[in-house]
């Protein structure tokens, strides 16, 4: 346990540096890694044949920012219960100054109109997101960070910063890819509804057809770069307090040189932006008037330790000096009910204020 305190007192002391860090840990690993670079300076990504920590945005015409391995320090902590790290409740006092009834009639209406133009067989998913802002005080990020640790331990969770961009935070259940000795892996995941018990659920067919639509997506969009293509089943997986349909999709790299186009042909996926990509795309950015950022953007290691292992970021937050902003998405199908998927947003909105 002491060696647990210095760990995160070791990481509070980098966090008043001001300097660019990142701590995660990757999905049921006991593994907790500190990137720190040496300077205040900001790289972006050239090449996918660079090595170090990579935070991408959503639109790819934006710059990827990385930690180059050579930059930086990093240190790491094995622990083995999570429920050692946190028992401290909540300690940041919060107040939404989002106009929600604005906000749910906006929703209400995008969505009606993301289904109409999937009606005119425009599009088969498209996934629209919201910003919800929160005016808070006496937040400690570290503690939160902790809860995300202990809460959600088959997440990808992060704490990010670099001072010319801000602080992000989050706790992703969806892989990019992984790659390791050229075998790949990645995942299609999609659909939502609350964990109560058990796993062993229904789903209905707009959900089950939402997930299709992400594996085949994947599938055409790998055939010419992975070689030994394996699809599993669908099946159901837990993320926190929520379950998804999952679908894993495992083969081989064709050519090291290959990896920038997979991650450029994988990002945006249709779990977080639709089908047809590029459709959905200009669909967004044209009518969710509002910047999405990093969010559903990608983070994670790039040629660390002869792997690549990138995640999509999902239930995330950016925190900045007085206020956290939520994002928080669904995907939209022809068979979407849109005060529902208002409050499914809701709902996934709820449980990510648990960490703060």
């Amino acid at each position: 346990m002491q060696e647990i305190t210095l760990f995160f007192e070791k990481i509070e002391g980098i966090i008043n540096s001001n300097l660019p860090f990142v701590v995660y840990r990757k999905p049921n690993e006991n593994l907790v890694t500190v990137i720190v670079q040496n300077t205040t300076k900001m790289y972006t990504v050239n090449s996918f044949m660079e090595r170090g920590f990579v935070f991408a945005p959503f639109n790819k015409k934006e710059a990827s920012i990385i930690f180059p391995a050579n930059k930086t320090t990093t240190f790491s902590i094995t622990i083995k219960d999570f429920n050692e790290v946190s028992n401290v409740e909540q300690n940041a006092k919060t107040k939404i100054i989002s106009d929600l009834e604005k906000e749910k009639e906006q929703h209400i209406l995008l969505t009606q109109k993301t289904i109409e133009f999937i009606e005119q067989k425009a599009a088969e998913k498209i996934v629209i997101s919201r910003k919800e802002t929160i005016k808070y005080s006496q937040l400690k990020v570290l503690e939160s960070f902790k809860r995300m640790l202990k809460n959600y331990q088959n997440a990808m969770v992060y704490l990010w910063f670099h001072p010319n961009i801000g602080c992000w935070m989050g706790a992703s259940p969806e892989r990019l890819i992984h790659i390791q000795n050229n075998q790949f892996k990645t995942m299609a995941l999609a659909a939502t509804q609350a964990y109560v018990d058990t796993t062993n659920v229904t789903w209905k067919q707009k959900e089950q057809q939402e997930q299709q639509f992400v594996t085949n997506y994947i599938l055409n969009t790998i055939e010419k770069t992975i070689d030994t293509i394996k699809v599993s089943k669908p099946y159901t997986i837990k993320a926190g307090s929520l379950l998804h349909i999952r679908t894993d999709i495992t083969g081989k790299l064709t050519s090291e040189k290959m990896l920038g186009e997979l991650v450029n042909a994988l990002h945006p996926t249709p779990a977080v932006c639709g089908v047809p990509k590029q459709i959905a795309t200009n669909f967004i950015v044209e009518n969710e008037n509002y910047h999405r950022k990093f969010y559903t953007g990608y983070l994670g290691e790039l040629n660390v330790h002869k792997e690549t292992n990138l995640y999509v970021n999902l239930r995330c937050m950016e925190v900045e000096s007085e206020t956290i902003a939520l994002y928080i998405g669904g995907g939209i199908t022809k068979d979407s009910v849109a005060e529902k998927e208002w409050n499914e947003t809701v709902f996934k909105g709820e449980i990510m204020k648990t960490i703060i």
